[in-house]
């Protein structure tokens, strides 16, 4: 699986070498010299990881970790700086980064984080419930080792029951989930999906998942 990383820093020489480095792991980069290009990057291309300076031109680091923080970003981000004291490493991950890295850093440790970061977002973007996994990067549902062929809808709809396992769902809820609807009359659209989601997966499995909370809504248990 190929990833996405952008980098934003300024110091040219160093952001080649470091474009070098992740480009011979594997990794697509993009790379941006100040943090204006970069926080407008990071919100019109969504990549899986930026590696991010402290001290940029226009915008620094922590702003721009701040700033995608409040729009509900959570792309992984590696903040790096010189700036070493336990002070400033609270100031980086306060501000939304979840790794921080002190200038100067060896290359190896660079890439021992990235993997990690990257590890953590892979197992995020997977939800597994009894069975099910489902893969809301590539949009893909396995129901032990067969793969379930889901609608849109349907899919989004398995999505929003993986994401809340074991809890009553109106279908208030459901609706506007899925659907960003709220009206009532409408909630024989939730029915109809969801019988049509219960007849793929029991195809796969005799286990009966998706059960149905009389005048209520629905439960995955």
């Amino acid at each position: 699986m190929s990833f996405n990383i952008l980098l934003v820093e300024d110091e040219a020489n160093l952001a080649h070498f470091l474009e070098l480095e992740l480009e011979s792991e594997g990794y697509t980069v993009s790379v941006c010299s100040d943090g204006m290009a970069g926080l407008l990057e990071a919100r019109n291309h969504y990549p899986d990881l930026m590696i991010l300076d402290w001290v940029l031109p226009f915008i620094t680091g922590p702003e721009i970790c701040r700033r995608l923080r409040t729009t509900g970003s959570r792309v992984p981000i590696i903040l790096f700086s010189a700036k070493d004291s336990v002070k400033d490493r609270v100031t980086g991950l306060d501000s939304g980064a979840d790794d921080y890295l002190t200038k100067p850093f060896r290359i190896e440790e660079l890439l021992a984080r990235v993997r990690t970061r990257l590890r953590d977002r892979l197992e995020k973007e997977i939800l597994r419930y009894s069975g099910l996994a489902l893969n809301q990067k590539s949009r893909e549902v396995f129901l032990g080792s067969q793969d379930v062929r889901l609608s849109a809808k349907e899919f989004d709809l398995l999505t929003y029951f993986l994401q809340h396992p074991r809890q009553a769902l109106p279908y208030k809820h459901i609706l506007n989930a899925v659907w960003k609807e709220d009206d009532c009359r409408n909630y024989n659209l939730v029915q109809v999906y969801v019988s049509h989601l219960r007849v793929k997966l029991e195809k796969y499995s005799s286990k009966h998942l998706i059960h149905t909370i009389r005048g209520f809504g629905y439960i995955l248990r």
